[in-house]
């Protein structure tokens, strides 16, 4: 469930959807898992990092409240835009890092996830949706697409709400500083790259 949410909060703006759906896509049995009662994101921020000509970018992400809560609901607007046509394969290098006593420690690649390269998002995002199956809420309502390809064009997603879960996560996942660095690649190019900051306080 969360990661469809968080799929679903990225997913109209090509080179957003296809970071989160890499990052939370990971088959999270494999970890020693930690049950989070409640947990609060703050200080959550983003930027692009590609080329000044690259041709996936975001344009904008607003997300509120701040801190989030979870379980708990969220606010979240965006709108992006990608010069090409975004297809399959999709090849995405996430690096993750976190801080440990003022320092930035690169998290490994651990099952899938972590600082890991991922061949293919396009079809992560089929195993999160499987084609053939509608959108899920609010893409559906605004026509915006959840699988490659991602047309050449323009994407919003007005202000919209979502519901964010109980959830556990992996145990070196739980609190923290975090940053996470994705590059977009294409046809051997980098067709984007986003950073996204943000700290987890669990209990």
């Amino acid at each position: 469930m969360m990661n469809r949410m968080a799929g679903c909060l990225k997913v109209t703006v090509a080179l957003m959807v296809v970071l989160a759906a890499v990052v939370f896509q990971a088959n999270c049995d494999s970890f020693e898992m930690k049950r989070v009662r409640s947990a609060k994101v703050l200080g959550f921020d983003w930027k692009n990092c590609g080329q000044p000509d690259a041709p996936a970018v975001l344009k904008s992400l607003t997300v509120s409240p701040d801190p989030i809560n979870i379980p708990g609901s969220l606010t979240a607007a965006a709108s992006g835009s990608t010069l090409v046509e975004l297809a399959s394969p999709l090849s995405v290098n996430v690096t993750m890092e976190k801080e440990v006593a003022g320092f930035w420690v690169k998290i490994p690649c651990l099952e899938q996830l972590g600082s890991c390269h991922y061949k293919d998002a396009c079809e992560i995002l089929n195993q999160l949706i499987p084609p053939g199956q509608d959108c899920p809420e609010p893409l559906h309502t605004y026509g915006l697409p959840c699988h490659c390809p991602f047309k050449a064009g323009s994407y919003s997603l007005p202000q919209s709400q979502f519901y964010l879960p109980y959830m556990d996560l992996p145990y070196w996942l739980t609190n923290g500083n975090y940053r996470v660095q994705g590059i977009l690649g294409g046809g051997g190019k980098e067709l984007g790259c986003l950073k996204l900051s943000l700290s987890i306080h669990s209990n």
